[in-house]
């Protein structure tokens, strides 16, 4: 919207072109990188804007454009400050808040921020001084005077995110009693702040007393927290000792709030639904901004998605969570600024659903682990349950796949095992750069073979464990050959290919599960099942789980002969 006022205050003086300093013909090839309508038509008068919705290539672009001195305008957002580089002899910071969505009000940028846009003002070597000026309500302009000619103080927030750090430390050892706790605080930018501003920290004093009491205070609360919530145990009232949720948290950088959520809202019947919504309440994903004015276009997302939300409810980042997850699924063509927030959505939904997958393991419900495992391939490959595999390939449309099912392929590696007439036929509608990127990816999809043996299986007896040897060969791999990121067009970042080897049980319980990889042509892998208290023949199923391909997984199925 500024970009759009500064032109038509421009044509209003005749001259629209006035911040356009390169002919028209020059812009043209430059223009073509620019996929939004918008944005090609502010650069085509001068004026670029900057949104965390941007592909790497329109940013790289509108940067050039803009250092070259091609364009003299350049309106970006807050968001992108800190990761911004140009500068530019005169900054106009257009106002110093903003709308937050969960509470429903305008909030003051940090102060930081506004430090951090300023500071892109002046170009050494170019300017003998910079510029910038500040719009803000005239009640403040003492206020940030004052930040801006003093030094400002730098605090801790240690004390905001105590609980997750002091968990970690519990895991590793590094903290076993309540007076470890202490110790390791003293050793904190944290402590070194408590005594020079104790103000700002709820101190009533800086004496060795009210520090001492303030850190056993600290310890006292974070720790029962943390018990509380099932991520330690404490022990004669001052050992401490890390619970199963709270290694699950600190091996996945997850918060304890969240793992709890997890813990507390799975159970042996939930369905990939009810998933999907456990999923979307983590506390990681209460960072996903909420915009003013956007609860028509989130409320038409969800019509879109024949999802039913409250009106209440889309201001609550969670709800717009799950709606732009779905929309993930279903590749709905979204708005730069929700793709900026499905972005940061999906570059934490794989990590928390593998610890997700953990918590469903240990309490030993094989179903809902499962469904699991099948979501982090649905979001690394931007499918729904039942698509077909072939979307998974780079440039498939449905129609190319109505047309694959027409000549009987239904699987991605049936494409590799084509005639080439008939795979020229199927792929007649794509280009050559198009027809490399389905060649890669075909090549690139997992061929797995296993063999498994029950190597004890003549000396299964109740109250023992059964052993399980995997022998995991990857097709058309060499030895020492590099594996490389796994290919998904639709997934924001570069992601590992890895694997969950899963044993269910009698009654669907799950006895066994490792995760794994498989980079090198073959592995081996050990798992161990534990037997009951009852003599007989029992069956169970081995599952080979991919944590981001569909249509690769498999299962077999075997007896174990207990005897008394």
């Amino acid at each position: 919207m500024t970009a759009t006022a500064l032109l038509l205050h421009a044509a209003a003086d005749d001259k629209p072109r006035r911040f356009l300093h390169v002919s028209e013909e020059a812009m043209k090839p430059h223009l073509a990188a620019a996929r939004e309508r918008t944005l090609k038509q502010t650069l085509e008068y001068g004026v670029g804007f900057l949104h965390e919705g941007f592909s790497a290539t329109e940013r790289a672009v509108i940067e050039r454009l803009f250092e070259a001195g091609a364009i003299q305008v350049l309106v970006a957002t807050e968001q992108l400050a800190w990761g911004m580089t140009m500068l530019a002899h005169l900054v106009i910071v257009m106002d110093t808040k903003k709308f937050d969505g969960r509470e429903n009000r305008y909030v003051d940028y940090p102060i930081h921020d506004v430090l951090q846009m300023m500071g892109r003002a002046s170009r050494p070597g170019v300017d003998q001084s910079g510029m910038c000026v500040l719009l803000t309500q005239n009640s403040k302009k003492e206020y940030y005077k004052k930040f801006i000619y003093e030094p400002l103080p730098v605090e801790s927030h240690l004390d905001q995110r105590m609980a997750d750090h002091m968990n970690a430390e519990i895991v590793m050892k590094t903290i076993q009693n309540k007076q470890d706790a202490v110790d390791w605080l003293t050793w904190t930018f944290y402590y070194r702040r408590l005594s020079q501003n104790p103000n700002y920290y709820g101190l009533q004093g800086v004496t060795h007393q009210h520090l001492s009491d303030h850190l056993s205070e600290v310890v006292e609360n974070t720790v029962e927290g943390l018990e509380r919530f099932g991520c330690c145990s404490i022990e004669d009232d001052v050992e401490l000792a890390p619970a199963n949720l709270g290694l699950i948290a600190a091996y996945y950088y997850i918060r304890h709030t969240t793992i709890e959520t997890f813990s507390r809202c799975v159970n042996e019947n939930t369905k990939r639904r009810g998933l999907i919504d456990i999923l979307c309440a983590a506390s990681e994903f209460d960072a996903v901004p909420v915009r003013a004015g956007e609860e028509a276009t989130l409320r038409g997302l969800a019509q879109s998605l024949g999802i039913k939300v409250d009106k209440d409810k889309l201001n609550d980042p969670h709800t717009k969570a799950q709606l732009l997850l779905h929309a993930h699924f279903s590749r709905m063509p979204i708005t730069t600024d929700l793709a900026s927030d499905q972005r940061f959505i999906l570059e934490h939904a794989v990590r928390l659903l593998q610890g997700l997958v953990d918590v469903i393991s240990s309490c030993g419900w094989l179903t809902p682990a499962l469904f699991s495992m099948e979501l982090s391939q649905m979001i690394v490959q931007a499918t729904t349950s039942n698509a077909s595999s072939l979307l998974q390939l780079p440039h498939f449309t449905q129609a190319l796949v109505e047309k694959a099912k027409k000549m009987k392929v239904e699987e991605v590696l049936d494409i590799t095992s084509m005639e080439d007439d008939a795979r020229g036929q199927l792929l007649s509608g794509l280009t050559q750069s198009q027809l490399v990127d389905v060649a890669r990816a075909c090549n690139r999809f997992p061929c797995v073979s296993l063999d498994y043996k029950v190597t004890n299986a003549d000396a299964l007896n109740t109250g023992g464990s059964a052993r399980i040897a995997v022998r995991l060969a990857r097709d058309g791999m060499e030895e020492d050959g590099a594996l490389g990121p796994v290919c998904a067009p639709f997934y924001p970042k570069e992601k590992e290919e890895s694997w969950w080897l899963v044993v269910g049980g009698p009654g669907s319980s799950l006895v066994a599960i490792k995760r794994i990889t498989i980079a090198k042509a073959s592995a081996n892998v050990k798992l161990e099942v534990e037997l009951g208290e009852e003599p007989g023949a029992f069956d169970y199923t081995l599952y080979l789980m991919s944590d981001s391909y569909q249509g690769c997984d498999q299962e077999y199925s075997f007896k174990l002969n207990v005897k008394p």
